[in-house]
């Protein structure tokens, strides 16, 4: 199973965030769809992500609802078929809610830098740690609040749920 540490943060001025991504990060910004649907899921979180009508990610994750660095493990499995594979698990496990998103993707180092504008909810960033083998969940929070403190991101603006659950709490 794949590990990472996680944040995920309110974003205030996205201007000053993302020339602050663009000046850590090697890479980016990528620029990617994505249309996420969660099913009901036993242990963990399931949902997938569908980029294009051809190409999708089955992900399953582990992850504790709290504000500030978390671990995460997770799965992927690469799908040719996302429409057909969310029909299915919808009408075997039911569909709880969706996340249409626009992220921008910046690489610094290890970590991958998510700005995401959430249909509904407005914009934040994400920082996902990849972890190697050899990398304690305390390596990967020291790595976070490094880039946290770079890029501005407040202890305030952290959140402790996931997007899904916004969105279930702004219908309600």
């Amino acid at each position: 199973m794949a590990r990472n540490v996680e944040i995920k943060a309110r974003v205030r001025d996205v201007a000053a965030l993302t020339a602050r991504a663009a000046a850590l990060a090697e890479a980016g910004p990528e620029h990617i769809e994505q249309d996420d649907t969660f099913f009901a899921c036993a242990h963990g979180r399931l949902k997938l992500r569908q980029f294009s009508p051809e190409r999708g990610q089955l992900i399953h994750y582990f992850r504790s609802d709290v504000a500030g660095p978390r671990l995460s493990d997770y799965h992927i499995v690469p799908t040719a078929a996302p429409d057909a594979l969310r029909e299915t698990l919808a009408a075997a496990l039911g569909a709880t809610g969706r996340v249409v998103k626009t992220r921008r993707l910046y690489r610094a180092g290890q970590t991958r830098i998510h700005v995401d504008a959430v249909r509904g909810l407005g914009d934040f960033v994400e920082l996902e740690v990849v972890l190697r083998d050899d990398q304690s969940e305390d390596d990967g929070t020291r790595i976070a609040r490094a880039l946290m403190s770079s890029l501005g991101i407040a202890e305030a603006d952290l959140l402790d749920v996931a997007y899904v659950d916004l969105l279930a709490a702004t219908q309600r």
